[in-house]
């Protein structure tokens, strides 16, 4: 058992030390202090919590309450070293279960246990965002990935690389610098033309000359929402009150999605320059970046990236020369999908529970700290460099007249060259698995789950359906986040439905009853589905629950926790009949 920390005045003060730069920000303070007295004692003892209560003036039991919160913050011993497999679909037909069982088995641990050296625990967790290079653990801060079950003592002693993601399509747009060897500096990125559009406008144009090209540009969200940029970012310009702000949204967790990390790592300015574009269109002088816990090296990227821009004169005061002043600050979630809500992330960053808030009022008018916010995802964001150099035209000129732009796909599962694949919106699936990736895998195609665990199935009747917002929409299939996780005919459906109702059960913040009820339902059901136990009813208990969680939940997470189940028992009715 590892000592009660923090119990001595020396390793009070060491603390204290440490987390000074955020006492003074008080509450919203309290994430990244967590985080460093973790780094520093492995685990957060009851008076590791009290000594940083009381320097941000946070109650003892709210300490606790956010610590409690997270997957990867820890309030009892844990190893020096946590060791997470992840356990998401993906993965799980990688041989995620084979990668859980060895590495336990060559430390002399069972899961959740730590080893009689106080060295490891090793525990299985959701996605970890390397959907492309499964099965994946992270080993302490390092992620690995396409880990071999059979050889734990190599990649347990950091003896293995993680291959770089595959990136293709066929445009480039905003992935024109993704996919080489690390990520882009700042001089490479200028050399191709970037932060030009950050000084064009400083320069020539006004904020609401902004807000109209992206507007023009029919550009939407593309981390699920879809939601008109332009549209929002014009609400919070003409909102009321000081200051507002912009916040990146890089917090994905959803199962099968990782085009953020790889915009992040390989060309982190793009979305630097992104989020500096928005906030002179809004009238905003402060940014977030708040990046999900398990992105380490997308952390580090981001940190070094900002310090480059702030040295050549793109963040900080007086920034083109017109008097633009913009700062960044990251932020670091700490393992729950729930806070890629954008209100959910709001709680999270003001050093709260991550729970989502009741709308309205919506963000644009009452966002971060309660004043007017704009949050756009990391896919986004990037699309605006581009929109400003070239014109709404040349954006609209890709895709669709109503679903216009690129858009970038994550491609995993049973497929040939699962990666990152940039096309524009029209293609249809076929040509992304078969031409582009090269066709399915060990197989012939059971199943694609389209747009995430939030998602839907689509079978071999709609290999043909274009990639569009509109054309999904009628063949009852969500874009969703630009999930394509692709499943052969030997996969049992019933075990990947169980693997996503665990995700969401997991996941359910606890907010509101239909949810955190409804997924423990659903996951209950199909656990037993899963074993052979189907039950009279089993079939409309779960459309039961999963209509009550879709018409009754108070945010996205329990309004499509059930769609994929929904989907799969009406394209499979035979998955859950009572033997």
């Amino acid at each position: 058992m590892q000592k009660n920390h923090v119990s001595k005045p020396k390793e009070i003060q060491t603390l204290l030390d440490s987390i000074a730069p955020f006492a003074a920000e008080g509450r919203s303070g309290l994430l990244p202090s967590l985080h460093l007295a973790q780094e520093m004692y492995g685990w957060i003892s009851e008076p590791t919590a009290l000594a940083i209560g009381r320097a941000l003036k946070v109650p003892l039991a709210d300490v606790f309450g956010v610590i409690d919160f997270y997957s990867m913050l820890y309030s009892s011993p844990v190893g020096r070293t946590v060791v997470r497999v992840c356990a998401d679909p993906s993965c799980s037909i990688a041989g995620a279960a084979e990668v859980l069982g060895k590495a336990c088995e060559h430390l002399g641990i069972m899961p959740d246990e730590i080893s009689d050296d106080g060295q490891w625990t090793v525990e299985s967790t959701t996605c970890l965002g390397l959907c492309d290079h499964a099965p994946a653990v992270l080993v302490g801060d390092l992620a690995l990935a396409s880990v071999d079950a059979n050889s734990p003592a190599e990649w347990l002693d950091l003896d293995a690389t993680r291959p770089a993601s595959i990136v293709d399509g066929d445009i480039r747009v905003l992935t024109r610098n993704c996919g080489q060897s690390g990520p882009t500096s700042l001089e490479s990125y200028q050399a191709g033309g970037g932060y030009s559009a950050l000084l064009q406008v400083c320069a020539d144009l006004a904020p609401a000359d902004v807000i109209e090209e992206i507007k023009s540009s029919g550009l939407v969200g593309r981390g699920g929402a879809a939601f008109p940029t332009g549209f929002k970012w014009e609400s919070a310009s003409a909102a009321e009150g000081q200051p507002k702000y912009i916040v990146c949204n890089a917090d994905e967790s959803e199962p099968g999605t990782f085009k953020d990390r790889v915009l992040m790592e390989d060309d982190p300015h793009q979305v630097l320059e992104g989020i500096l574009l928005a906030g002179y269109a809004i009238g905003a002088n402060k940014g977030y970046f708040y990046i999900r816990g398990e992105y380490s090296r997308a952390i580090e990227i981001i940190h070094d990236a900002i310090e480059e821009a702030r040295r050549g004169g793109f963040i900080g005061a007086d920034i083109g020369g017109n008097g633009f002043d913009f700062d960044i600050e990251v932020r670091v979630g700490a393992g729950a999908y729930i806070c890629g809500e954008e209100t959910a992330l709001f709680e999270s960053i003001e050093g709260k529970r991550g729970f989502p808030r009741i709308k309205p009022p919506f963000p644009t008018t009452h966002g971060l700290f309660n004043k007017p916010t704009v949050v756009n995802n990391v896919e986004t964001l990037c699309n605006i460099p581009m929109i400003i150099n070239e014109g709404a035209e040349a954006f609209r000129s890709y895709g669709t007249d109503k679903s216009p732009g690129p858009k970038l796909f994550c491609l995993s599962g049973d497929v040939v060259r699962p990666g990152l694949y940039e096309v524009p919106f029209g293609v249809t699936l076929r040509h992304i698995i078969e031409e582009l990736a090269g066709g399915v895998k060990g197989g012939a195609l059971k199943a694609i789950l389209v747009g995430g665990a939030a998602g839907a199935f689509a079978t071999t009747d709609d290999l043909d359906v274009p990639l569009t917002f509109e054309d999904l929409r009628s063949a009852n299939l969500p874009l969703g986040s630009g999930v394509l996780m692709v499943f052969n005919e030997s996969r049992d459906m019933r075990n990947v439905l169980k693997e996503l109702a665990y995700f969401f059960e997991h996941e359910s913040c606890g907010k509101c009853y239909p949810c955190q009820l409804g997924t423990q339902r659903q996951h209950e059901i199909l656990l037993r589905v899963v074993d052979g136990n189907v039950k009279s009813g089993d079939r409309e208990r779960l459309l039961d629950v999963g209509w009550t969680m879709t018409d009754a939940s108070l945010c996205g997470l329990g309004q499509t926790a059930a769609t994929a189940v929904i989907s799969a028992i009406e394209k499979w009715p035979e998955l859950v009949e009572s033997l």
